[in-house]
């Protein structure tokens, strides 16, 4: 199976993401990053963007796609079974729910629904349950969009943050697929 793995700015699930990949990797898929222009360019308190792209890099032996440019023939070219965006970011699930395509990976999605292929989104956000939540509902209305499940993940200290259960990613991507969602969305 080839995989388009997206990773979006929620910067403090990347590790958790890392590990998505490599069991993808280790289950035999061929994965490629392709990451947003803040990804790809920001170093923060949980690493340098360069470590994160030797990281990728050296997990997949793929080269990173991080620009529009490079993103637009995803489509075209049927360049994978599915996409994965993990984590996405609330601006990102903004960005998808109206068509805007100013990054790489919003391009990546764009291009790839084109051709009626899934994509699967691991939420990870702070305003899941205001701000992002009608983006949320809004991208669950389209064909081919599938979530990976997800709950508030400090429910006391951050009331509105959701993000999704990255243990299921594998189990959602096999579902969708077969153009099935898993369930529950929202646990």
């Amino acid at each position: 199976m080839n995989i388009g793995f997206c990773m979006t700015g929620s910067f403090c699930t990347f590790h958790r993401a890392e590990e998505v990949l490599k069991k993808l990797v280790e289950h035999g898929a061929q994965v490629t990053p392709i990451l947003s222009f803040n990804a790809a360019s920001l170093d923060t308190r949980f690493g340098t963007a360069a470590e994160l792209k030797f990281r990728l890099e050296t997990l997949t032996g793929r080269s990173i796609i991080d620009s529009i440019p490079k993103a637009e023939p995803i489509g075209p070219k049927k360049m994978f079974d599915v996409l994965l965006v993990c984590p996405c970011t609330g601006n990102t699930l903004a960005k998808l729910a109206y068509g805007i395509t100013d990054t790489p990976v919003c391009m990546a999605v764009k291009s790839h629904v084109r051709n009626g292929r899934p994509v699967v989104i691991a939420v990870a956000t702070n305003d899941g349950l205001s701000g992002s939540g009608k983006n949320i509902g809004h991208l669950l209305n389209y064909k081919n969009m599938y979530f990976v499940p997800l709950s508030q993940d400090d429910p006391e200290n951050k009331p509105r943050s959701l993000v999704a259960d990255f243990t299921k990613v594998e189990d959602t991507i096999r579902l969708a697929l077969e153009g099935k969602q898993l369930g529950p969305i929202f646990f």
